[in-house]
């Protein structure tokens, strides 16, 4: 066991470089393949808004179904900003995806409905991702530079420096928690988005091998931000266990 820490202690810092290229990658490559499929059109012509309408409506989510269940669909600015708030119950279509006839944009509608069928069906991993919400965005932003702060006190006051790098930690792990949950939560999104594709034939089979790609695309992100905060947390650890 001490090696494996040895080995964090060692090769963290240009396994962090590799996470961070590999982020960078993963980023650019999303944005090319959504840019690529965004220029194709379906043979449908329904646009991103009129597929998650359509798609809500299916599981009773949306058109008078109440205000309990009731699903907004709303278009909001920018790229590659499409999301479902569970609170509000809007999904939310950027740009490029609510007026959009495209392969990319009905994917990215179906898959944001996805979100909805999750929420509202009570899939167990998105509750758990919504549960450390707020103790991951409190971990993310304020863990490392807590460890950080300790780092620098344990050359003055070991045992304060220490304490302080210890709760860095502790934070930082919601936040790697986080980034790990979600990624069954995303990839069962994709999946739910792709089966409900195929058997309301709102795709055809070739355009729907172009969703699958630009959906697989995007979980690569989030694969990318789980492995980069994996790696920063047992990196922390190293040194922690060193700075005893």
């Amino acid at each position: 066991m001490e090696d494996f820490w040895l080995f964090f202690e060692v090769f963290g810092y240009p396994l962090s470089i590799i996470a961070l290229i590999f982020s960078f990658f993963t980023s650019f490559y999303t944005k090319y393949v959504f840019s690529k499929f965004s220029k194709t059109p379906t043979e449908t012509g329904v646009t991103g808004s009129q597929v998650a309408e359509q798609i809500l409506r299916q599981y009773n989510l949306h058109g008078g179904v109440g205000y309990e269940h009731e699903v907004r669909v709303e278009q909001v600015s920018g790229t590659l900003t499409d999301h479902y708030s569970p609170k509000e119950k809007t999904l939310r279509l950027s740009d490029a995806v609510y007026n959009s006839a495209t392969v990319a944009a009905v994917g990215v509608a179906a898959h944001e409905c996805g979100h909805a069928i999750q929420h509202e069906q009570g899939y167990i991993p998105n509750k758990i991702r919504s549960a450390l919400h707020i103790p991951a965005s409190i971990g993310s932003r304020g863990g490392p530079w807590l460890a950080i702060g300790g780092l620098i006190l344990s050359g003055y006051a070991p045992s304060i420096g220490l304490a302080f790098l210890k709760i860095g930690i502790v934070l930082f792990l919601f936040a790697t928690l986080f980034y790990f949950i979600t990624l069954p939560v995303e990839f069962n999104a994709s999946s739910r988005a792709i089966r409900i594709l195929d058997e309301s034939r709102i795709l055809t089979v070739q355009e729907l091998r172009g969703a699958k790609r630009v959906l697989n695309a995007a979980a690569m992100t989030y694969v990318a931000a789980a492995a980069s905060s994996l790696i920063t947390l047992l990196r922390l650890i190293a040194i922690s266990r060193r700075r005893r």
